[in-house]
């Protein structure tokens, strides 16, 4: 397994290597160019060609490259062009915000979604599986930030839940990770991890309803799949037990799409982020990222893009990690 986990890593090396170069060519390719882009409206000939010299961009494209990409290894990608910290820092104090929903979002995702795909092949062509087949379909057809405003202006009143930000503003509420629920735990204060999780509810419900909409066909449309192969009726024919064959071997062999599905639904949470977080006032990652593309932050966008691009392959990587685990067989392929 080790050497498996190793041989995806190596894997991943190309990927990101390419992504970086795409970000330092997209840079390059501004009107004005980063330095253009750093000064904005202040920018004359004089002062892109100053800018330029101190952040040695009239050297050698290949050594402007090395050195970028040093700066990228160092975690150095300079300073907001918004709130003039660096942007590490500010990617650092949003990023428990995005985790915590991410996490909520694919916990209702997953926790909804296989369930109710294997009932709905378990159950094909009865009322399970027709409502399963509709719900699913409006879950993917209706616009993320769409459903957000209208689980905040339906739901959040007669439920009694908050409809903005991440705590009720005046709490006291101790702050040690930036992750408000686990501070709350840590701390032993009850009533902030309440407050944090009453928050947490209606933006996670409306990022999780694509993942949990296509999670939930996939499932059903791989457990329909083994069920018809020839080692079930097999299994079946032997006597053995109808929960042995669900479990061990109808579910398992059908996890491996659904995996598949998992963690392409989990690298696409950030896009979806971006707008629920905005609807929500929910200061994480999508938030800093809409504000970046509102108002040109360079800095702030390639960081937050190479983010991205990183949390992506890890979380593929981990999907490959879980085919080993679920199927030995793809170990050694």
């Amino acid at each position: 397994m080790l050497r498996f986990i190793v041989r995806r890593l190596l894997q991943a090396i190309p990927t990101l290597l390419i992504l970086s170069i795409l970000v330092f060519a997209w840079l390059r390719a501004l009107p004005g160019g980063p330095a253009g882009a750093m000064l904005g409206d202040k920018a004359t000939p004089e002062k892109i060609a100053n800018l330029n010299h101190i952040l040695g961009l009239d050297q050698p494209i290949y050594l402007q490259y090395i050195k970028f990409l040093g700066r990228v290894l160092t975690g150095d990608f300079g300073n907001s062009l918004i709130s003039t910290q660096p942007v590490v820092q500010e990617v650092l104090d949003f990023l428990p915000a995005t985790i915590e929903l991410s996490f909520a979002a694919l916990f209702i995702a997953v926790g909804l979604g296989i369930p109710l795909g294997y009932l709905a092949a378990r159950f094909r062509g009865g009322i399970i599986d027709n409502l399963t087949i509709v719900v699913t379909l409006v879950g993917v057809a209706v616009p993320v930030f769409f459903l957000g405003y209208l689980l905040q202006n339906n739901l959040a009143e007669p439920l009694g839940l908050p409809s903005q930000g991440r705590l009720t503003t005046g709490l006291d509420a101790t702050d040690i990770t930036g992750f408000a629920i686990l501070d709350g735990i840590l701390t032993q204060e009850w009533d902030a991890v309440w407050d944090a999780i009453r928050h947490l509810i209606l933006p996670a419900i409306t990022l999780a309803t694509i993942p949990l909409a296509v999670i939930t066909r996939i499932t059903r449309a791989s457990v329909l799949d083994v069920m018809n192969e020839d080692f079930i009726r097999t299994a079946q024919s032997k006597g053995l037990a109808e929960q042995t064959i669900r479990g061990r071997h109808v579910l398992r062999n059908a996890l491996l799409p659904v995996a598949t599905t998992i963690g392409l639904q989990t690298g696409l949470l950030l896009g979806g982020a971006v707008l629920t977080e905005r609807v929500f006032t929910f200061r994480g990652l999508g938030f800093l990222l809409a504000e970046g593309i509102e108002r040109k932050d360079y800095p702030r966008l390639q960081a937050l893009i190479l983010l991205g691009a990183l949390v992506y392959v890890l979380v593929n990587m981990l999907v490959d990690v879980s085919y080993g685990l679920i199927d030995p067989r793809v170990r050694v392929r």
